[in-house]
């Protein structure tokens, strides 16, 4: 019954996700940031904040872009409408599972895919870039895209993330920043830095693309 009740949520989720987007216009800023690599077959590492997972998701949809998925209960609803919408997904997290999700992610990356992460998921705090997608861009030696979203008009959830949600009609505004490396003999203090490096930029961006009244929750 459970695995029913969760392929019913994914194919609800789908379709009402599809119902929503189908009204909206989006606009990308600096896509050449990761279309080169794709034209010349090398993947990368997308990383967007948690609240921003719902134009990523539609906006990127069935292009074979695995995600990293935590492995609580919620994430199996979230893993059936991301299927649907034609993702691949890791299960685990920073917290559970995090051995297991990190070779499984090294392991699609080596196939060839592209990797989708939340730096700053499964439970926050919001606008923190934990060092998991770091660890996994010098492992495989992939780029990492960083990816602020905003909307001209939305919804957000009174959530620690601030879970957008745009409005019908809505503009979507996907900021792609150039790519960022991650050497092979990186020590603790330089993914630190590195971490804040990017944390600070997607955060940034994510107020300029966002109105007064839309803004997401402030980081630490």
């Amino acid at each position: 019954m459970s695995d029913l009740k969760f392929e019913a949520a994914g194919v609800v989720g789908a379709g009402l996700m599809g119902a929503l987007f189908a009204t909206t216009r989006v606009k990308r800023i600096g896509a050449e940031n990761y279309e080169h690599f794709r034209r010349s077959g090398k993947p990368v590492i997308f990383v967007c904040w948690h609240g921003q997972l719902l134009p990523m998701v539609h906006y990127h949809r069935r292009e074979g872009i695995t995600v990293l998925v935590s492995e609580h209960t919620d994430g199996e609803y979230i893993t059936r409408v991301l299927e649907r919408n034609g993702f691949g997904t890791v299960r685990g997290s920073s917290t559970r599972g995090a051995t297991k999700a990190l070779r499984g992610l090294v392991r699609v990356a080596r196939r060839g895919n592209d990797i989708g992460l939340t730096p700053d998921g499964p439970k926050g705090p919001y606008g923190v870039f934990k060092p998991g997608a770091l660890a996994v861009a010098q492992m495989t030696g992939l780029p990492i895209v960083p990816l602020a979203v905003g909307a001209s008009s939305g919804w957000r959830f009174r959530s620690w993330d601030g879970f957008l949600v745009p409005k019908p009609l809505s503009t979507i505004r996907l900021q792609y920043l150039p790519p960022r490396f991650v050497r092979r003999d990186s020590r603790r203090e330089d993914l630190e830095r590195l971490s804040g490096e990017i944390g600070a930029e997607l955060n940034a961006l994510t107020a300029t693309l966002n109105p007064e009244g839309l803004d997401p929750p402030s980081a630490p």
